[in-house]
């Protein structure tokens, strides 16, 4: 049903673009799918080229509460 509407919608937003004599609100089909191609390998390459380190940090992180410990390793609450 979704798939259905959005087709629906982009025919819509095509035909009120030529109506209007408006340029379309989206790159050329061969240039999109070049970007798309580009920053998926890009996202690929970097993910497997850049050594991964371990958090050196993580006690700082304030995690889900937002309490971070603080140099003494007392844990800071949040006032609220």
């Amino acid at each position: 049903m979704k798939v259905i509407l959005g087709l629906l919608l982009a025919f819509g937003v095509g035909v009120v673009c030529q109506l209007a004599s408006l340029p379309l609100p989206a790159p050329l089909a061969l240039t999109g799918a070049a970007l798309v191609l580009a920053m998926s390998a890009g996202y690929e390459t970097v993910d497997r080229l850049v050594p991964h380190r371990t958090a050196r940090n993580r006690e700082n992180c304030g995690g889900s509460n937002g309490g971070a410990r603080t140099a003494h390793g007392v844990p800071n609450q949040m006032a609220g």
